[in-house]
């Protein structure tokens, strides 16, 4: 019998958005990390990352691929997963400007709102007070929106880690946890120099493991 490998294998939706930035950080935190195109693929992973892109055509292609429903399956029977700016949209049980026919793999209980921040020439950065569930990563983070969402409510479950600090949106949510899910609305991966979001979620991968 095999021996099972130390390294978290995490998967990277990769039907559409900024894939490759994902695949490079998890690695460089020891993980295996593997796109996911198809529903085999789904069976082979022990996480889940969804980044950022445009979250319209992501559903469409998640469906179109027939990855839908083994996906929703994975994630509704405990499997981590990190969405980050559409990721985010694609975990939400809710969203309050959906189009007509948008859907999304759900999970976490909130509501969040499209573009929520504005067009591209909107796109902002900003440092964040966060709640680290490791000491170790202590500290403000670096957060960069594009055409980002917000979290306008969010179950007695979801643990608020992020609010806008300052301008129009102050207060505004843009980053949460609940169990084995994550999101926020900015771009961790577009920094390269800062893993601990990352870090974090490969963390709660390897727990689940176990």
């Amino acid at each position: 019998m095999a021996t099972r490998s130390t390294a978290p294998c995490i998967g990277v939706l990769a039907v559409q958005g900024d894939v490759r930035e994902h695949v490079r950080t998890l690695t460089a935190l020891g993980a295996e990390a593997i796109t996911v195109r198809r529903p085999e693929e789904v069976d082979r992973i022990d996480g889940l990352v969804i980044p950022g892109g445009e979250s319209t055509v992501m559903d469409k292609l998640v469906r179109a691929f027939d990855l839908q429903e083994p996906l929703r399956k994975r994630i509704a029977d405990g499997m981590p997963a990190y969405g980050s700016c559409a990721g985010m949209i694609m975990l939400a049980d809710r969203i309050a400007d959906a189009t007509s026919d948008q859907q999304t793999l759900g999970g976490l209980d909130v509501t969040v709102r499209r573009n929520a921040f504005g067009r591209q020439v909107d796109s902002f950065e900003q440092n964040l007070e966060y709640a680290w569930l490791d000491p170790a990563h202590e500290g403000t983070v670096h957060a960069v929106f594009i055409r980002a969402p917000w979290v306008e409510e969010a179950g007695a479950g979801v643990d608020v880690l992020a609010r806008v600090r300052e301008g129009a949106a102050a207060g505004r949510i843009v980053a949460v946890r609940q169990g084995n899910l994550m999101a926020t609305s900015f771009h961790p991966e577009v920094l390269g120099g800062d893993r601990r979001i990352h870090a974090e979620f490969v963390s709660i991968v390897r727990a689940h493991r176990r």
